[in-house]
């Protein structure tokens, strides 16, 4: 069972119906991998993930979890800002993930930033099919991951509604800032 204070279970959990067999999905923030390897098993042998991080370290640990359970053939892995998907990913997507911040155990002074995430998440809506989702964790807790949260939920506020639902996803009992979850999700018809 999840726990609910998990947000990154939780977009686990919203994501997982969204995907079928054969999918393309994303990782745009691949980190330690447990996104990608999640999306991995979702699309099956027949789908494929397009993983993204900045850091060599970051895809070497991805590709390490990827090898454990021989998931390495469904995804590529690409040493590119997020903010480049639309130069790797051409197909129609039904799952971006985001998890934002920075690596864990990695470098604190490399985290995302809000300009490339705005536009990373722009290029993600544009791929994304009817009834797909796109799961942002937000990590306020830092000041650039604080600085984030506040410039794109009026962004994610302002998507508009024929188009779009979006949930906010924030643990309101819990101490030191935790991570929120913003979900987003496309209308089979618009």
């Amino acid at each position: 069972m999840y726990r609910i204070k998990q947000v990154t279970k939780i977009a686990h959990l919203l994501a997982k119906p969204v995907i079928c067999e054969g999918d393309f999905v994303v990782d745009a923030t691949a980190g330690n991998g447990y996104d990608t390897l999640f999306l991995a098993e979702s699309v099956g042998p027949r789908g494929h993930v397009y993983a993204f991080d900045i850091q060599e370290e970051a895809l070497k640990a991805t590709l390490d979890n990827l090898k454990r359970e021989s998931l390495e053939k469904r995804v590529s892995l690409h040493l590119s800002g997020h903010e480049n998907l639309l130069h790797y990913v051409k197909e129609e997507v039904s799952v971006v993930m985001y998890n934002l911040g920075y690596l864990p155990g990695g470098n604190r002074e490399l985290t995302t930033h809000y300009h490339t995430t705005l536009e990373s998440i722009k290029q993600g809506l544009s791929l994304l099919r009817p009834g797909g989702l796109i799961s942002i964790v937000l990590y306020p807790g830092h000041c650039e991951g604080n600085f984030e949260k506040e410039n794109l939920l009026p962004y994610f506020k302002g998507l508009p509604a024929s188009h779009y639902t979006v949930a906010y996803y924030n643990l309101i009992n819990q101490r030191h800032a935790p991570p929120e979850l913003v979900i987003v999700q496309k209308y089979l018809f618009s």
